[in-house]
This record gives structure tokens, C-alpha cells and sequence, in this order.
């Protein structure tokens, strides 16, 4: 096993122009699936809730569900480094509702925590990280804020001053101590403008080739569903083939066919 991936090893990759693997992960078997595949960090995100739990959205999603489903990861992890989604509800109302939500997933087993949103959400950034804990900002594209929004759409288009606007959020995470911050459904120039202007990683997601690293849900990465945002290569067709499994046991089992001479106990 590849040695343990901490915070700083981040900012490493960045310098040396290392791009930083990251994928979503919910649970315990493919924790251990993705970390001895090599992923360095997985994002317990709140996609678990439209991934896993059967939601639209992400928007029902509990801090319960967010410890569970961390704790779970963290059981199955020995290398890559473990962060988890602050979900809508628990940091909106004060900062130090913020910490202690962020206090409970690292004590669920994440060694930071995301948080969606740039210049509005500074000052609560910055009071997670005076509390000794790592906060991964998330801007551009913000799936907590799809009816604020108007849906998901790009964000930083507009000309100028749009531009501009996602810039500023970007330096001000980065001012507030964030140690790495997603881009989502950013055009890609612009993504390399902001990459450029950070000491801080970029973690893009539809946002161009140009990040310091990409992450994915992992089901739209390993082809679990029918459907998947464009920016999303499917990697494989997982879902294709746990199908054609559950269908040749369906068949095995009505045919009598198993359990077989070879998979016995008594044999």
C-alpha cells in the first residue's frame, strides 16, 4: 500500500504539476476498491443523496446521512485522504453551527470537509479552519443553490464581470485558509485563469483539462445509470454487468442450477 495522503500532499502536487485524483465514494466496499485503485482522495459528497438514497437532489440530505455514509468510507480507506459534504442546513444558519457540523463528520472519520459556496461563505470558512479543520471550498456551479440558480447552469459566463464575480469567490476561499477549492461547470479559460491566479489547488469538474485535478461521481465515471452530465466520461459499464450478474443468478437459481456440487458445505 502506497503511503498516506495528508493535506499537505496537496499543495505539493500542485507545484510539481501533478494532477490530484479525486472520485466521490459512499460506502465501505467501494472504498476499498477505489483506494487500492490508487484515487488520492475521495469526496463523500452529498450526491449520495440523489446517487444512493433515490432523491431528485441533493437538497433532503441530512448530516446524519453525511456521517453514516463517511464513517462507512472511512472503514474501507487505508491510503487516500477522506473528504466530506457539508449538506444544505448545517452551516447556514451561524458559523458555529458550521463547526460543530464539521466536528461531527471528522469525528465520523473525514480529515476535512467541503463547503459549497465562495465570498458569501469566507467567514465561515475561516472559522472551520480556526478550529483545526480542513475545508475544501466549492464554487462555480453549486448544487445546494440549484433554485437560486435557475437550474444547473454554467456559472462565470456573461462577460466581465461574471468572470470577475467567480474570481473574486475563488481568492476569497483561498484567503479564508481553504486548502484546495472545486470548480464546477466553469468554461474552461476561465478555469485556467483561476488555477492561475490560486496558490491553492483547483479540483474542476466540467470545467476543462486544465485544473490541478478532476473529480467525478463515481457512478457516472463506472457507467451505473442510464443517464450522466456531458462532462462525465463513462470510464466503464458497471451497471451493464451487474446486471448480466444478477440476471445469470436469477437463471441459475429457477433452473435448480445453484447452489452446485462446488458450493456446498457438505461436499
Amino acid at each position: 500500500m502506497a503511503p498516506k495522503v495528508r493535506v499537505h500532499h496537496f499543495a505539493q502536487k500542485k507545484a510539481a504539476g501533478e494532477p490530484i485524483v479525486m472520485l466521490t465514494c459512499y460506502d465501505a466496499v467501494t472504498a476499498k476498491i477505489f483506494d487500492a485503485a490508487g484515487v488520492d482522495t475521495f469526496l463523500v459528497g452529498d450526491s449520495y443523496g440523489s446517487t444512493i438514497l433515490g432523491y431528485a437532489s441533493t437538497i433532503p440530505v441530512e448530516l446524519e446521512d453525511m456521517e453514516r455514509a463517511t464513517a462507512a468510507v472511512a472503514r474501507g480507506t487505508e491510503r487516500a485522504f477522506i473528504v466530506a459534504d457539508l449538506p444544505l442546513g448545517s452551516c447556514e444558519a451561524s458559523d458555529a453551527l458550521a463547526v460543530e457540523s464539521a466536528i461531527r463528520l471528522v469525528k465520523a472519520g473525514a480529515e476535512a470537509v467541503k463547503l459549497e459556496g465562495g465570498t458569501r461563505r469566507a467567514r465561515t470558512i475561516a472559522a472551520i479552519v480556526d478550529a483545526g479543520i480542513n475545508v475544501c471550498a466549492h464554487i462555480g456551479y453549486t448544487p445546494q443553490s440549484i433554485n437560486a440558480l435557475g437550474g444547473p447552469r454554467v456559472q462565470g459566463r456573461g462577460g466581465k464581470a461574471a468572470e470577475e464575480r467567480l474570481l473574486a469567490d475563488a481568492l476569497a476561499v483561498q484567503e479564508a485558509g481553504a486548502y484546495a477549492v472545486v470548480l464546477e461547470m466553469v468554461p474552461a479559460p476561465l478555469a485556467v485563469r483561476i488555477t492561475e491566479s490560486l496558490d491553492i489547488p483547483t479540483i474542476g469538474i466540467g470545467a476543462g483539462n486544465a485544473t490541478d485535478g478532476q473529480v467525478l461521481v463515481w457512478t457516472d465515471m463506472a457507467g451505473m445509470g442510464d443517464w450522466q452530465p456531458s462532462f462525465a466520461k463513462r470510464f466503464g459499464e458497471v451497471g451493464a454487468a451487474l446486471r448480466k450478474a444478477v440476471e445469470d443468478y436469477c437463471e441459475d437459481v429457477r433452473a435448480r442450477a445453484f447452489p452446485d456440487p462446488d458450493h456446498t458445505f457438505d461436499k
